[in-house]
């Protein structure tokens, strides 16, 4: 698997579907994150389906942020924090094929922990200055090009990636961009360009 790894964000769920779905129907993204901080619990469940549906539209696996209960009601992957629980809790509760992922930061050891624990895939960041995320460490290429030889899960980058800055992110050895705000914070009319543009930087690898 390698592409585009789409994250929500807190935009009004109205136009958050909206700019979903012109970017799902290109069928060029490869993962769809729900994470919406700013929204009790009580209401993420009604968007997470609407979000789901248009998932399985499309075939694009959905994952959650942090939230094991939620991926378990709704049989979708997870995303986890170094501070979120257990990868091999989450493995027993999600099943075998459930595609489970870790934030490693920029540390190797993290991840080959993750690896050994039976994620699916690991995240390295922030590769440069993020706007939801500005004090996060910076890991740089140089972690992407080492991770890429010595572990054997797609790699994952994050953190103020934008199609114009990330062909060296792909080329150093990322398999998924995680992205927000260079897709969802652009104008409606220009999702689906975006979506292609960012497709194009993988076509090569």
């Amino acid at each position: 698997m390698q592409g585009l790894y789409l994250i929500t964000n807190d935009d009004p769920f109205h136009l958050l579907l909206t700019k979903l779905e012109l970017a799902l129907a290109t069928q060029k993204v490869a993962l769809l994150q729900y994470r919406r901080k700013k929204i009790e619990k009580s209401q993420q469940y009604n968007e997470i389906e609407k979000i789901l549906n248009l998932c399985q539209q499309y075939k694009t696996p959905l994952m959650m942020n942090d939230d094991i209960q939620q991926a378990q009601h709704f049989g979708v992957g997870l995303h986890l924090g170094q501070d979120d629980g257990s990868i091999q809790d989450a493995r027993k509760i999600l099943g075998e094929h459930a595609i489970i992922g870790r934030t490693c930061l920029n540390s190797l050891d993290l991840a080959e922990q993750a690896v050994a624990d039976g994620a699916s895939y690991v995240a390295f960041g922030a590769i440069y200055g993020s706007t939801t995320k500005p004090q996060a460490v910076k890991s740089g290429l140089h972690i992407l090009q080492q991770a890429r030889q010595q572990f054997d899960v797609p790699i994952c980058a994050i953190g103020g990636l934008t199609v114009e800055n990330s062909q060296v992110v792909v080329d150093a050895g990322a398999n998924f961009c995680a992205v927000v705000s260079d897709i969802l914070g652009q104008d409606i009319d220009r999702i689906v360009q975006r979506v292609e543009a960012w497709a194009k930087l993988f076509e090569r690898h």
